[in-house]
């Protein structure tokens, strides 16, 4: 199995943000970082993937929305995210 692409779109100063990477990295997974502060074609991307995303940071694993910071969490304490990160 081979490791799934995990994505985040992040803000500057994003404490939510930080805490879900300082996550993703505990477990020692790899992520693509989008910073969208500025906006720009990503922001837009992000929109066009999420219509509803509102706030930073928005994940995605392997192309499934998975939501922010405290979707992240949950999943974890759940006991749902290490088999959803391929560990």
């Amino acid at each position: 199995m081979s490791d799934p692409k995990v994505e985040i779109y992040t803000k500057f100063h994003c404490g939510y943000c930080h805490s879900a990477k300082r996550l993703l990295q505990s477990k020692g997974v790899d992520f693509t970082e989008y910073d969208i502060t500025m906006g720009g074609p990503k922001r837009a991307e992000m929109l066009e993937r999420k219509p509803d995303a509102r706030t930073v940071p928005q994940i995605f694993i392997d192309g499934e929305a998975i939501g922010g910071s405290d979707d992240l969490a949950a999943l974890d304490r759940e006991g749902k995210l290490d088999g959803m990160l391929g560990l």
